[in-house]
């Protein structure tokens, strides 16, 4: 967590870790989207995607090293890869292992199995395969355990660990390899491999109706917009937990009244959201450096996409989703179910938004370094804070397209799937009553339209 406390007239220094920013309202870092030139390249309209913002590109330019054709190349092929990655999870059912995406566009996905029939069914969706010898429920149950581990004893010798599908393991972060050795050994994690990396990282949350435009705490301090929502007729933002607790009250960029904390979890979680008044109206957009990209729905993006973060320090930056499942041990506890990402971030970027594409992945939640010699964060999943509060995600409406290779049965429409993209008006039956869709998103087990008012209207 990044924060900073302002003592009388001296600044206490910055340590790396959850980005909200302590201090007097009016120490607001300038806003660094203010001076930075207009992307000189157009936006172009790509299958799946809407028009693609101009600092979307100059961003993933930047950060990512490639050229802008490069740039929206990869974008198309995530978009297609989350959708494909996502049916065949569902298809594939307890043999799946994880998905990932490799190449400078994105243009490999790889899908893992524990069994070898399963090849052809991958390859026939244009994935290539991989046999490996623990399904992802496995490593996720491994990881369970030491999750549990860290409510019983946790240890900042040990502060990060996730399921890493690329190899196939849990991997554990350590500053002390001993230490982590034994908190392993303490979960009675069994056969599944779990990796100890020593590591210096040291990650803290990122303390801190635009994704990425600063919020003031009543207290004191500043966090970050995530995403605008709206519970009902009433509208609000997602954000970090450690930003505030239920009923701490909020004024925005422009020191203006603008609400109070709803509901907020953490440690445990890094969620929160907050319930506007009647002068702020949310909209579906997050701020970059040269404007505002939309925001068209919350589908996950695979390990290796490429994903971008609005922050009301540091502004808009790019890097790559690392892991999925990560479980963070912060001083104040650990957090559990965060997403572990190569973008850069400090202290006031906490709760802010991180998009790829067009669909919302998260929140930040906390990390290490700066964006000055690069740095990891970790942003709390979008979809569960959804889910938790009964939010909708303000939306441009649409969504990734659906693949036009997937068999009847897969498309929007009909019965109600897991592991099919719904759009914004698609009619689905499920128990024999109909269901309309009312904000993009992937379908999920446990997302059934009557679990998920949120997701979807009974017609």
């Amino acid at each position: 967590m990044l924060h900073r406390r302002v003592i009388g007239v001296c600044a206490a220094a910055v340590a790396t870790g959850a980005l909200a920013l302590t201090g007097l309202p009016g120490t607001a870092a300038a806003d660094p989207a203010a001076s930075t030139a207009q992307e000189a390249d157009a936006p172009s309209v790509s299958p799946g995607l809407s028009s693609v913002p101009p600092g979307l590109l100059k961003a993933m330019r930047r950060d990512l090293g490639l050229t802008a054709d490069q740039a929206r190349g990869r974008l198309v092929n995530e978009s297609r890869a989350g959708a494909t990655a996502g049916a065949l999870r569902s298809a594939l059912g307890g043999d799946f292992a994880g998905a990932w995406v490799k190449g400078e566009e994105a243009e490999t996905l790889t899908v893992a199995t524990t069994d070898p029939s399963d090849v052809s069914r991958i390859t026939a969706k244009g994935a290539r395969a991989e046999v490996v010898a623990h399904s992802l429920a496995e490593l996720e149950a491994a990881k369970a355990a030491l999750d549990r581990a860290a409510r019983r004893s946790a240890t900042t010798a040990a502060p990060v660990w996730y399921v890493d599908v690329r190899t196939n393991s849990v991997v554990v972060h350590a500053s002390e390899p001993a230490k982590a050795r034994a908190f392993v050994a303490a979960a009675g994690v069994g056969r599944t491999p779990v990796r100890v990396v020593e590591s210096a990282e040291q990650p803290r949350p990122l303390y801190d109706l635009r994704g990425g435009d600063a919020y003031y705490m009543g207290s004191g301090g500043r966090c970050s917009v995530g995403f605008p929502v709206t519970r009902g007729t009433q509208q609000g933002f997602a954000t970090a937990g450690h930003c505030g607790r239920t009923g701490t009250s909020v004024s925005g960029h422009n020191q203006v009244a603008l609400g109070t904390f709803q509901g907020s979890s953490f440690p445990g979680n890094d969620y929160a959201w907050v319930a506007a008044n009647s002068s702020w109206t949310a909209t579906p957009y997050v701020k970059t450096s040269s404007g505002t990209v939309q925001v068209a729905g919350s589908t996950q993006a695979a390990v290796g996409a490429s994903v971008c973060r609005s922050g009301s320090t540091t502004g808009w930056h790019c890097g790559t989703i690392q892991q999925h499942n990560t479980s963070v041990t912060y001083p104040e506890g650990t957090i559990t179910g965060v997403t572990r990402t190569s973008v850069c971030a400090e202290p006031g970027d906490s709760g802010g938004a991180y998009i790829s594409g067009s669909q919302a992945q998260g929140v930040t939640s906390g990390g290490s370094g700066n964006c000055r010699t690069g740095g990891t964060t970790y942003h709390q999943p979008i979809n569960e804070i959804l889910q938790v509060y009964g939010l909708t995600l303000k939306t441009v409406g649409g969504g990734p397209d659906p693949d036009p290779t997937d068999p009847p049965g897969e498309e929007p429409g009909g019965t109600w799937a897991a592991g099919t993209v719904y759009r914004p008006g698609d009619q689905v039956t499920y128990g024999g009553a109909s269901y309309r869709c009312l904000q993009a998103h992937q379908a999920q087990p446990g997302w059934e339209p009557p679990n998920t008012p949120a997701l979807w209207q009974r017609v």
